[in-house]
């Protein structure tokens, strides 16, 4: 098979990637990894076999809306971390600099 042209750097720079020179090896051969495994399912023989756009077939499933019993709130909040004021679910921090009071 002949080895794919795959300009890595310029897809670097596309991406904004820094790369150093054992990353843009490495990424070099794991791209033309990629492209022989393509070029292999492209020598399957696919005759008869029907296109499809997903391998299982998309229906929609649908119910009737129907308002249910609400569950209790003491049970909703069984599982919460920690509650502020037993009102407010409290959830670690995610970004540095927004503690809660």
């Amino acid at each position: 098979m002949e080895q794919p042209n795959i300009d890595i750097k310029y897809v670097a720079e596309l991406a904004r990637l820094e790369l150093s020179d054992e990353q843009f090896r490495q990424l070099e051969h794991d791209m033309a990894g990629i492209v022989g495994h393509i070029a292999t399912l492209l020598e399957v023989d696919v005759t008869g076999v029907e296109p499809t756009a997903h391998a299982a077939p998309l229906t929609n499933v649908w119910r009737e809306d129907v308002a249910g019993r609400p569950y209790d709130r003491d049970v909703m909040l069984a599982n919460a971390p920690a509650l502020l004021n037993g009102e407010t679910i409290r959830v670690p921090q995610v970004l540095p600099g927004e503690g809660m009071n």
